[in-house]
Parts: structure tokens; C-alpha cells; sequence
């Protein structure tokens, strides 16, 4: 008889968070196939859980997923766990799972810790529908395409974030999106944990000069349809994107979508504001 696969949701940073559930099955299963064996341990130790680990990571997934899943057809029951949070959120564990299914495993998932939900609940933003996007693309260009593509989603959005690349995303996020409300998590469940809300113009004023760290989380209010913008208003935002070296066209791409104006009326503008400061 094939054993089961587990998912088995961690603390994402209170040991005390993890469940009663989930401490019976890490002791009860054969093995524990984990992100990080040596994080891991330190959960396990804390626990006094003695069950043998296995590596499970992004780097080794193809191959380790055979390979468990063969364990699990010879019987051996196998506990899947990330470094802290739910497995295959955002974290190695969809390969395992999809081989499983395929043959034939039961797959039973504990419920438990998760950032996203976590930072969502406290967020201050609309719950009822969300868009989950995982980590933005960690090089700007790509990263403000992305933006792009989620400027008429009226979902609010939530991202996961390293704290180096914080400022950039909330400076592109804002390039964007426009000055929406934001609430940027951090280090929650931990001591350190931290919210901080506000428009994102406001929320980049009071972390530009701090030095981040820590896990992040990022809820961004959805499109709301209503994005009027007055035209002293619009002046200054083709001032700044001028400023950051962005062209007339793009300026009249961005914007125009962004305010559901006329592309042509918005390049005029900014063809006006830029040409007494050299050519185009």
C-alpha cells in the first residue's frame, strides 16, 4: 500500500504558530523532505522531533522528486516543508506534488502559516478578491512590465519582496500604478514585526533613509477606475518621470493608461514640458 504525502505548513517565524496537527504528523511520517535540512533541524530540536530529513530544494527538484515518490510507493509516508510558511507557495514543492498525483498518492495538505494571508488580514485593504504574485522580476525593466500588465486590476495585489530591492519596486510601483495605498509587512510573527501604511509616495518618504531587513510583504490596492489627475498634477508627474530619463512616448504610454487619457494629448504635453531643457 503507497503511503501519503503530506504538506506540512512551518512557522513563518513564531515556533509557537505551528500546529498540534502538524507536530504529529513530522513525528509520525518516515521522512521529512526540507528546503533547508539545517533550518529545519532547529524546528525539529525545538520540538524534540527525531524523524529523518532529506534535502528538497529548487536546485535538486527534477531528480529528488523521483526519487520520493518511489519512497512513497513502497509505502514510506513523507512530510513536505519549506522554510518557513506553506510549501510550493512561492517556495520548492509544486514538482513533488504534481509527480504524486500523477501516481496515484494521496496528497494531504495540513492547513497553516502563510505570509501572504498573514500580511493580507492586517493589511487595512479590501480582502474579498486578491491577486497573488508571488516575487516581482528582480530586474527593473522587467519588473515595471510586469507593473504594466497589472495597472487595470481592481484585485488588491500582493507581492513578496527582499528587503534590497524594496525601495526600487515601491519607486517603480508608484512610476506605475500611481499613488495608491500600500501596506508594506515585515518580519512578521517576529519581534521586529513591522506594518507600515499609507500612499506608496508617503510609505517611500518614511523607509527611504532606513536600513531594511527581513522578510517582506507587500498589499497594493487595486485599480479603483477613477484615476482623474488634474493637469498641474499631471505636469509634475511628467516632470519627475522626465527627470528619471523616461522618453515622450513612454511618458504618453504610461500615462495615458494609467489616467485613461488621450496618449496624443498627454505627448504633447510632455513635449512641451521637456523641449526647453534640450533636445528630444
Amino acid at each position: 500500500m503507497a503511503g501519503t504525502l503530506y504538506i506540512v505548513p512551518t512557522p513563518i517565524g513564531n515556533l509557537d504558530d505551528i500546529t498540534l496537527r502538524a507536530l504529529r504528523v513530522l513525528k509520525e511520517v518516515e521522512l521529512i523532505a526540507a528546503e533547508d535540512t539545517r533550518h529545519t533541524q532547529h524546528l525539529l530540536s525545538h520540538f524534540g522531533i527525531k524523524t529523518a530529513l532529506t534535502s528538497y530544494h529548487e536546485h535538486n527538484e527534477r531528480d529528488k522528486a523521483r526519487m520520493l515518490v518511489e519512497r512513497l510507493k513502497s509505502g514510506a509516508s513523507i512530510a513536505l516543508v519549506s522554510d518557513a510558511g506553506t510549501p510550493a507557495v512561492s517556495d520548492p514543492g509544486y514538482r513533488i506534488v504534481v509527480e504524486a498525483i500523477r501516481a496515484g498518492i494521496k496528497v494531504l495538505p495540513l492547513p497553516g502559516a502563510a505570509a501572504l494571508t498573514t500580511a493580507l488580514c492586517a493589511s487595512g485593504l479590501p480582502t474579498d478578491r486578491f491577486l497573488f504574485e508571488g516575487f516581482l522580476p528582480a530586474k527593473s525593466r522587467e519588473r515595471k512590465g510586469k507593473l504594466q500588465s497589472l495597472r487595470a486590476e481592481t484585485a488588491t495585489l500582493v507581492f513578496y519582496e527582499a528587503p534590497h530591492r524594496l525601495l526600487d519596486t515601491l519607486g517603480d510601483l508608484l512610476k506605475i500604478l500611481g499613488d495608491r495605498e500600500i501596506a508594506v509587512a515585515r518580519e512578521l510573527t517576529k519581534v521586529h514585526e513591522e506594518f507600515v501604511r499609507g500612499n506608496l509616495s508617503e510609505v517611500i518618504s518614511a523607509l527611504a533613509d532606513r536600513d531594511i531587513k527581513g522578510e517582506i510583504v507587500l498589499i497594493v490596492q487595486g485599480a479603483t477606475g477613477e484615476a482623474q489627475v488634474c493637469e498641474a498634477d499631471l505636469q509634475a508627474v511628467i516632470r519627475q518621470l522626465v527627470g528619471d530619463g523616461m522618453g515622450v512616448k513612454e511618458i504618453a504610454e504610461l500615462l495615458g493608461e494609467r489616467y485613461g487619457l488621450a496618449k496624443k494629448e498627454v505627448y504633447r504635453l510632455a513635449l512641451d514640458l521637456k523641449a526647453p531643457k534640450g533636445s528630444l
